[in-house]
């Protein structure tokens, strides 16, 4: 993962991105990256559910 933190209490979860950080552009060349799970990830202690973070600006 770039730039993501995911924290589980109780029954919510808490995404943090920083978004001043940027990781150049993306694949396409059309957007430049802020944050990114880099496909579908487990949620910290809930195995069995999933998520897919993208967090990008226009170029």
């Amino acid at each position: 993962m770039k730039n993501v933190e995911m924290t589980v209490e109780g029954n919510i979860l808490t995404i943090k991105v920083d978004l001043s950080k940027e990781f150049g552009p993306s694949s396409s060349g059309k957007t430049i990256i802020i944050a990114s799970t880099e496909g579908n990830v487990s949620i910290p202690s809930e195995e069995e559910k999933k998520i897919g973070l993208n967090v990008y600006r226009k170029k």
